[in-house]
């Protein structure tokens, strides 16, 4: 039998206590006592002999279940549930809407069923974070609902109009909850999808869910939602934890950020770049330590240049690259290559051929680098200069995701003719191109 995605030993005795998920329960396993909300579990790990508790401190744990454990029901779901007061918001505060394409930054702990659901709606979030009513004056809403995996140019077509509807409107900022391991490509997007833009669009995510302890989600929003409040720039940028304690966040440039940690909570980090401002929610004060490109400026009138082609790869060079990789990239009819070389900007000399091929063809081929820090400069070393020779577009210092996102964004709305697409590949728009690189590897920001 199967009963709230439990299955053998384990779903009989649970049916036979009538429990459900939520409900409060002790289990007693050799002397020692395990104390917390039932859990459902996933259907692929459902005939595993384990009961799915959560405790108080926010963790989940399994207790392997033989049918010598005692169990006993302490509280039932929903038990004592106390409606919190609502707190009003002050239409006098910065007006900024909270745009949700997914993620657990906007998810919190359902506390009758122990479970981490979604947490759109004002009151809500309002609920579990009180402080957002003294910053901003917040609507918030669902645009899509997908994982930062599954993002796709069509999405970033449809998240930049919602943002420049917003800004039509005549919002003070927007924010948009994120999912962080996709979330550099989203921000460089919107960094070129708006121009003109006049206030701050803030991408913001969390590494950890807010059934944690270690959570960050309600600093990372706080810190956000202030940035699109108060910031004197009106770019796209990342707001995320800018340590690994609660003390201060950095607003990254979209088009200059890469999640360099899988967990860590301060992941993100600016390349080739200083992060644009230092942010402290806590005393509700934003640094700007960078130049700033774009200025925040209501008079503004925000241009919307939306189109991506989804026709473009990027391909990393490694040793033993084979040159019909870029040939099936062109049979198969993709408008344009950007390729991770390695060190200044190299492939092997065996795939300039495949290379220039693409070139006369029409698809355009952008060099950058795996290295990350420093530039691309194909001039040195003779690979270089016969890539050149075969057309290749050099990259700068551009990350190999932003050139991604930028010939995308070139191909879709502006032009596929090679010499513009030439020209505006090696144009610094928004930021991308950073022409003086001062900044040391790992570097830290003063407090």
């Amino acid at each position: 039998m199967e009963y709230l995605g439990y299955r053998g030993l384990v779903a009989e005795r649970l049916s036979r206590l009538g429990v459900g998920v939520g409900d409060r329960l002790r289990i007693i396993r050799d002397g020692r006592v395990f104390e917390g909300v039932l859990m459902p579990r996933e259907a692929l790990y459902g005939d595993k002999p384990y009961i799915v508790i959560k405790l108080d401190n926010g963790y989940n744990i399994g207790v392997r279940y033989t049918g010598r454990e005692e169990i006993v029901v302490v509280g039932r779901r929903g038990e004592k549930r106390v409606k919190p007061p609502e707190i009003a918001q002050n239409p006098k505060l910065p007006h900024v809407t909270l745009l949700s394409t997914g993620g657990t930054i906007v998810s919190k702990i359902d506390y009758e069923t122990g479970a981490v659901k979604p947490a759109l709606s004002v009151p809500e979030l309002i609920e579990w974070i009180p402080e957002i009513a003294d910053i901003v004056y917040l609507d918030a809403r669902e645009i899509i609902s997908v994982f930062s995996e599954d993002i796709t140019p069509k999405h970033w077509e449809l998240i930049s109009r919602e943002i420049y509807r917003e800004m039509k409107n005549g919002v003070n900022g927007v924010v948009v909850a994120h999912g962080t391991d996709m979330m550099a490509y989203s921000a460089a997007a919107i960094a070129f999808a708006i121009r003109n833009k006049p206030v701050p669009i803030v991408f913001v995510g969390s590494q950890r869910s807010s059934d944690r302890p270690s959570t960050d989600s309600a600093f990372n929003l706080k810190a956000a939602l202030l940035t699109a409040a108060q910031a004197p720039f009106a770019e796209s940028v990342i707001v995320m934890h800018g340590e690994t304690g609660d003390t201060y966040a950095l607003a990254h440039r979209g088009v200059k950020a890469r999640k360099m940690h899988t967990s860590r909570r301060d992941a993100f980090q600016s390349i080739n770049d200083k992060p644009l401002a230092i942010i402290y929610p806590d005393r509700r004060e934003i640094n700007v330590i960078n130049k700033i490109i774009e200025h925040r400026s209501k008079d503004k009138e925000p241009i919307l240049e939306n189109r991506f082609d989804d026709r473009v790869a990027i391909v990393k060079a490694y040793p033993g690259f084979q040159p019909e990789i870029i040939d099936l990239l062109v049979d198969k009819g993709f408008h344009g290559i950007v390729l991770e070389g390695s060190g200044l900007g190299h492939v092997t000399n065996r795939a300039i051929d495949s290379i220039k091929r693409a070139v006369e063809e029409g698809v355009p081929v952008v060099m950058t680098s795996q290295c990350l820090f420093g530039r691309t400069d194909l001039y040195v070393y003779s690979t270089g200069r016969r890539l050149l020779a075969a057309g290749v577009i050099p990259g700068s210092d551009m990350l190999p995701e932003t050139a991604y996102v930028k010939l995308s964004w070139i191909l879709g709305s502006k032009t596929r003719d090679l010499r513009e697409v030439a020209k505006l590949m090696t144009t610094n728009i928004v930021g991308e191109i950073n022409p003086r690189i001062t900044v040391s590897l790992y570097p830290r920001w003063p407090l």
